[in-house]
């Protein structure tokens, strides 16, 4: 049975401070020419259908709220606009630099996956000796929310357990790191031969969770990138076809902490950016535990004498579905709000003194 949660102090705070990092990993990626000349940012204004005060508002360089409806139970969405007295040119040089002005403390480790990686490329994403209680919880894994594991990963760590029945706390971390590993390595390689098709359901006590499935729902609801990136929205959707001519992809795994446990997260990224304007694109595809899937579009189009940026995150969880699900969104979409205004103050002030 799926376990209460307390809103304020676990799930909403982590996926909260998630958008932080999410938003981080995404603009840390390199950049690459738009293959089309870029929407206007009046366009996207108009398309939003921002109001006269919301206008004023951006060109006073108050971050405005954008109207973002969520398309599931699951779903938390948000949007925000901000103005910057820069222009993107100087946006694109600050994120190919690297120069981020904030870093999250609870990564533990990242990387990139390159394109013939081996399951040695997520080394970073080991238990430690302090973690023992959570390699053996995974040793003892079942279909439910502790662990996002498909019933074939669950079952796969059976030989394994019988393995390590008599093993000591360093055997045991050294082997279910391994192991982990390998699920990671696998859920890569399906990802990027068959797109969301190749992810495969988290095993619940209930109904399965997709993450195939919300990620697919999270860009088929994304009316900008339709109506303004068809091509990049097309390619988004039916990965791995053929990128938009001028798209760059990178694909990206993380160990972090989230709720004090080691988290495996795998990310990709596809990009399309000039000085006239840039369009950024993540999605998580697998997440260790406590969410399902996220995806993230940043647009920065010319505008007046500076830049807009565009910030939209959908997050997946199933912690805000079923009784009360109102409040549930009510609380964390307020929460994801909140963290996604901090990422956009931090570029701001980043940017002013770059």
């Amino acid at each position: 049975m799926t376990k209460p949660i307390n809103l304020v102090q676990k799930g909403y705070l982590m996926r909260a401070k998630f958008s932080r990092l999410f938003f981080v990993q995404l603009l840390l990626s390199s950049a690459t020419a738009l293959a089309a000349p870029a929407p206007t940012a009046e366009d996207i204004i108009t398309s939003l259908a921002l109001k006269q005060d919301q206008v004023a508002n951006l060109h006073r360089g108050e971050i405005v709220a954008l109207e973002i409806g969520e398309a599931t139970q699951k779903e938390l969405a948000m949007g925000l606009g901000i103005y910057l007295r820069s222009p993107p040119a100087k946006l694109v040089a600050y994120f190919k630099g690297g120069e981020l002005a904030w870093i999250d403390p609870d990564i533990m480790a990242h990387g990139e996956i390159q394109s013939k990686s081996g399951a040695d490329t997520f080394n970073g994403f080991a238990f430690t000796f302090e973690q023992s209680d959570e390699a053996r919880d995974l040793l003892d894994a079942v279909a439910g929310d502790q662990f996002n594991l498909s019933a074939g990963e669950i079952q796969g760590f059976a030989p394994l357990k019988k393995n390590l029945t008599n093993a000591d706390k360093t055997a045991l971390v050294a082997g279910v790191s391994q192991h982990y590993r390998e699920i990671l390595l696998q859920r890569w390689q399906a990802y990027r031969k068959d797109g969301l098709a190749g992810i495969v359901p988290y095993a619940r006590d209930g109904a399965d969770a997709s993450p195939a499935e919300e990620l697919r729902t999270a860009a088929a609801s994304s009316e900008v990138l339709a109506r303004y990136f068809p091509d990049l929205h097309k390619a988004w959707l039916n990965y791995p076809a053929k990128l938009a001519s001028g798209a760059e992809e990178q694909f990206y795994w993380l160990n972090r902490k989230v709720e004090n446990r080691p988290t495996a997260i795998l990310g990709h990224r596809v990009m399309q950016t000039s000085d006239a304007g840039s369009v950024i694109l993540a999605r998580q595809f697998f997440v260790g535990h406590s969410y399902n899937s996220s995806q993230l579009i940043v647009v920065c189009l010319p505008y007046h004498d500076g830049s807009i940026v565009f910030y939209a995150h959908r997050t997946s969880t199933d912690q805000v579905a079923g009784m009360g699900s109102s409040l549930k969104h009510a609380i964390g979409r307020e929460q994801m709000k909140g963290q996604m205004i901090k990422n956009l103050e931090r570029l701001r002030s980043a940017i002013q003194s770059f």
